[in-house]
Formats: structure tokens, C-alpha cells, sequence
């Protein structure tokens, strides 16, 4: 009993420090939420770059789903490996690193995605795009949690 309660209090720990670390210590970059403003409110682009940045938001928006599915699932074994090993053993170090690597497949898609759009755009677009994406990838006040949801 008093074994079971132990464990079921290290998992729920397991599981905090992961939700903890997910929202506060590593939030995810907002540079979609910037770019996607500049395209769908600043940019005057015509009906076909509307059609051709939509078809492009909407095949990203599958590609993210599927990944950040699969964020939560490493996320959900990451917390059994804490629940199991009670410490930094190696499968959390594995757990780690799997979440780690789809971040990175992640981050990869993400800017797939960014130049995808930049594409569409005519040469003047396009160099307010550029100067939009640098801004929002090195402006301290961008580092808000925001795995790229398209807006429009």
C-alpha cells in the first residue's frame, strides 16, 4: 500500500514537472502568430496568393497536429520513464531525446512552412516578410508559447 502511494505521488510529480517545463521553462516560440499577422492583415495579396497561403496553412496545420500528437505522447512516456526510474536514468534520457528530436522535426516543418508562404508573395512582400520573420525571431517579447496556429 504504502508502496503504491509512493509511486502514484512520484508519478503526479513526474507529470507536473512536465507541464511545469512544457508552459514555463520551454515555451515554444510564437513567430507564426507575427507572420501570419503581416500576411492575412498587412499584406495586400491578391486572390491567388490568398488561395495558394491558404492551401499552404491548411496542409501545415495537418503536418502540426500530427506532431504535436506526437509531442504529447512522448510527453505521456517521458512521465512513465520519471514514474519508473525515480531520477534521470536512461529512459528518461531516452524519452528526453525522442521528445527532443520531434521538437526539432517540428521546428523543421515550421520553417518548410514560413518559406512555403514567403514563395507566394511578390519581391515588396516578401521584404516585409523577411524583416516580420527576423523580428519575430529575435525579439525577446516573441518567446511566448505558440506552436504555430494559423490565423486569418
Amino acid at each position: 500500500m504504502r508502496y503504491g502511494l509512493v509511486a502514484l505521488v512520484a508519478f503526479a510529480a513526474a507529470l507536473a514537472a512536465v507541464l511545469v517545463a512544457r508552459v514555463w521553462i520551454a515555451p515554444e516560440p510564437r513567430v507564426e502568430s507575427e507572420v501570419h499577422a503581416l500576411i492575412h492583415r498587412k499584406l495586400k495579396l491578391d486572390a491567388a496568393q490568398e488561395q495558394r497561403i491558404h492551401a499552404l496553412e491548411a496542409d501545415f496545420a495537418r503536418r502540426r497536429e500530427a506532431m504535436e500528437a506526437e509531442m504529447r505522447a512522448d510527453n505521456a512516456r517521458l512521465a512513465q520513464a520519471i514514474a519508473a526510474e525515480h531520477g534521470y536514468g536512461p529512459k528518461v534520457g531516452e524519452a528526453v531525446d525522442r521528445s527532443h528530436h520531434v521538437m526539432g522535426m517540428l521546428q523543421k516543418e515550421t520553417l518548410k512552412h514560413i518559406f512555403a508562404m514567403r514563395a507566394v508573395l511578390r519581391r515588396d512582400q516578401a521584404a516585409q516578410f523577411d524583416a516580420a520573420v527576423v523580428k519575430a525571431l529575435t525579439d525577446p517579447g516573441q518567446s511566448q508559447p505558440a506552436q504555430s496556429q494559423p490565423q486569418r
